[in-house]
């Protein structure tokens, strides 16, 4: 086999691995967006600016970046239980 169809078996082998099921898809959250939203501002009032559903140690959870002035709250809601997992400050302009 010469290297140019070496490269094209890329792709299908891609795909394949896809197919087969080892990439793991985002489970369905119990708790919605929007519950998870009411209980991250409940919890730190301001302007969410950034929203993730994510998997982060271990969990699935809701992750909100909540402007309060000039400083950024994240708030972490496990997306089974609906309790808060985060509550940290970053700085604007600061990524975890």
């Amino acid at each position: 086999m010469n290297r140019t169809s070496q490269f094209a078996l890329l792709p299908l082998a891609a795909m394949a691995i896809l197919l087969s099921g080892t990439a793991s898809a985002a489970p369905k959250p119990k708790v919605s967006k929007t519950q998870a939203e009411a209980i991250a501002l409940k919890a730190a009032p301001g302007k969410i600016v950034e929203s993730d559903y994510e998997k982060e140690d271990g969990i699935w959870r809701w992750s909100f970046d909540i402007r309060q002035g000039k400083r950024i709250h994240e708030i972490g809601i496990d997306a089974i239980t609906g309790k808060i997992v985060e509550s940290s400050f970053e700085n604007p302009g600061n990524k975890d």
